[in-house]
């Protein structure tokens, strides 16, 4: 399980799936033939080279030549994935550059399907805030993004989360309320919402919109149930007191 999942992380570095494997094999063997390659992971001659052609014009191997040898090893992992994190960047600046004219449009609605995706969204989201931002979800959702929203309270962001347990890592204002179970939901800057159904055994789709009626109802909500939890919140404490 855990080598499927190293390979299955590679592949995030523009390798394909075999060429991963023989990285990884490259890794544990140090420097090793085509013809060795194919016979540990029981995979064709022809695919073993193949692959690792084109691994070499990757950046992920060396193609080392001892006399009619050829021999290949990997490079280093550090390196190998600041060199594809450095050219992505790199890549990035360029098409921003050269990015062609965009048309303006009006807000729609738009669905964000998979557990990736609406992660990338969130995270996008809570990197945008400009002012304020009300999060609604399960204390472990909150935890999957803990440090963006350490990064907005230290950039004097006002952070509000509503909750079902108390969450001691996060220094905000917390509002605990009855069960989230797969619901999550943000609000930022009462300009964009993204609101729908996250986490293991949910469908992992999410509506995410910056229409202005959408944005008002969905805030007028969270509104409604901050006012009944800070209600209750005070008599709890009243009754704490007396």
């Amino acid at each position: 399980m855990e080598n499927n999942a190293f390979t299955a992380r590679l592949t995030e570095f523009g390798l394909t799936r075999q060429e991963a494997g023989i990285y990884e094999c490259l890794l544990c063997e140090g420097k090793i033939t085509g013809y060795e390659v194919a016979k540990l992971l029981g995979i064709s001659r022809s695919n073993a080279y193949g692959s690792l052609a084109s691994m070499t014009e990757k950046g992920a191997a060396y193609l080392v030549e001892e006399g009619t040898t050829k021999k290949y090893i990997p490079v280093p992992l550090e390196e190998f994935c600041k060199n594809c994190i450095r050219r992505l960047e790199e890549t990035k600046v360029w098409l921003s550059a050269n990015k062609p004219s965009e048309k303006s449009h009006v807000e729609g609605y738009v669905t964000i399907e998979g557990a990736k995706n609406i992660m990338d969204m969130v995270k996008n989201l809570l990197a945008r805030v400009e002012q304020r931002v009300y999060i609604t979800c399960t204390r472990n959702y909150l935890l999957l993004f803990l440090n963006e929203i350490e990064l907005l309270i230290r950039a004097g962001k006002k952070v509000v989360i509503i909750t079902d347990q108390t969450v001691q890592q996060i220094n905000a204002k917390i509002y605990i309320g009855g069960p989230r179970e797969m619901e999550i939901g943000i609000i930022t800057d009462s300009r964009y919402v993204m609101t729908g159904e996250y986490g293991e055994g949910s469908m992992n789709t999410c509506l995410y919109s910056g229409q202005k009626n959408f944005v008002e109802l969905y805030k007028r909500m969270l509104a409604n149930e901050i006012k009944l939890l800070a209600i209750q919140e005070e008599r709890e404490s009243r009754t704490i007191i007396y």
